[in-house]
């Protein structure tokens, strides 16, 4: 049996790692290839190209760039006419992914998807179109299923990866010990995000709440860094904010076990903090023309992934021109220890994230993979 595996990215790379290890514990001879990174070599893939040399940001970038990723499709496709897999997985990646599957569907090759296009959240007849290119999909939220369903499409939630990956590996003692905090101390978290755009509208506002808080009360502010991030840059934004913040280079999960609340800007991010009990104040802001722009595009209630889950606001959002110190400052307040509306918040955040499914998401998927590739 031969699988066809496609990411274009770090956090998909990730995830074909991941199902990789677990088709080879049930068919250790499965032979795999595909677009991939480092994590999917490590883990027994055979990639046919690396997706870090196709990694580009940013309009400019990608026009740039379109002659490499153009060949690179060409080549994909001459590759999967010439090694006939069983079967195509699409692991996120979109705008290239789905180029690719078209033509491979004219090849004759059977198509899955994995973790599809954003078709609950905007462009929903995107659903339609992708419903008669793949014979299945899997999502990792349970919410993507309806629209999908609408469409046509033969799709199935078995869990969110995130259940088996956001582990610690200290305890509450140890942890604490490692950051040098005492129980006595609360502990805020600055997470402002990889992207340079997000960072340069979201974390001076960010420093500033730190500011009003470190006058309030015994708190002590630490900032992860997130990998790609300029840190002398987050260090001179530090310096000119006039507070004192850690930054931090390993055991993120460690950390926000032992943290009170976090100031994050929205994404991934704010799950996993949610799948390990940290409730957040969850900021977005974005550049005025593309903020009218996605309101004309995007329209949902909500807009982190713990709200989305839950089906109502249980994380407070800030959005645009509500990104301001005091409201950040009053909102994580209310989450400290102690404070009574932080058991509530707790209390709904376990019941958001029991929808993610149980541990074993990779397992379930790889099977059902190997299962249609048969």
């Amino acid at each position: 049996m031969k699988i066809f595996l496609s990411a274009g990215e770090a956090s998909g790379d990730v995830h074909g790692a991941s199902l990789a290890r677990e088709m080879k514990k049930f068919l250790p001879n499965v032979e795999l290839i595909g677009l991939g990174g480092d994590e999917m070599q490590a883990a027994g893939v055979q990639l046919v190209r690396n997706c870090k040399d196709y990694n580009v940001m940013g309009v400019l970038e990608v026009i740039k760039n379109l002659p490499r990723i153009f060949k690179l499709l060409d080549d994909l496709t001459e590759i999967i006419r010439t090694e006939k897999p069983d079967l195509l997985v699409l692991i996120d990646y979109p705008d290239f992914n789905w180029r690719l599957a078209r033509r491979a569907k004219k090849l004759g090759v059977k198509i899955l998807s994995y973790i599809p296009p954003s078709a609950w959240a905007w462009r929903k007849g995107r659903a339609k179109t992708c419903a008669k290119i793949a014979d299945e999909f899997i999502a990792i939220f349970p919410f993507e299923l309806p629209v999908y369903k609408a469409a046509g499409a033969k799709i199935s939630f078995l869990g969110n990866p995130l259940v088996d990956t956001v582990r610690t590996e200290f305890s509450v003692a140890e942890a604490q010990n490692f950051f040098q905090v005492a129980k006595s101390e609360h502990i805020v978290l600055l997470m402002p995000g990889s992207r340079r755009q997000e960072i340069t509208l979201l974390l001076p506002e960010m420093l500033k709440a730190a500011k009003i808080l470190s006058a309030q009360s015994s708190t002590k502010f630490f900032l992860p860094i997130a990998s790609g991030v300029d840190e002398a840059e987050i260090q001179r934004q530090i310096d000119s904010a006039g507070v004192e913040i850690n930054l931090v280079r390993s055991h993120r999960y460690d950390l926000m076990q032992i943290a009170d609340a976090a100031i994050a800007t929205s994404g991934t991010v704010v799950l996993e903090a949610a799948l390990l009990n940290l409730p957040c104040v969850v900021l977005y802001k974005m550049a005025k023309l593309n903020y009218f722009i996605g309101k004309l595009l995007v329209h949902i209630e909500h807009f982190s992934l713990p709200n989305i889950l839950a089906g109502k606001k249980i994380l407070p959002e800030l959005l645009q021109d509500e990104v301001q110190a005091e409201t950040i400052a009053q909102e994580i307040f209310k989450l400290y220890r102690g404070e009574s509306h932080r058991e509530i918040v707790l209390s709904e955040l376990k019941s958001a994230c029991a929808k993610l499914g149980e541990p074993g998401a990779a397992r379930r998927v790889a099977e059902k993979i190997l299962q249609i590739a048969k």
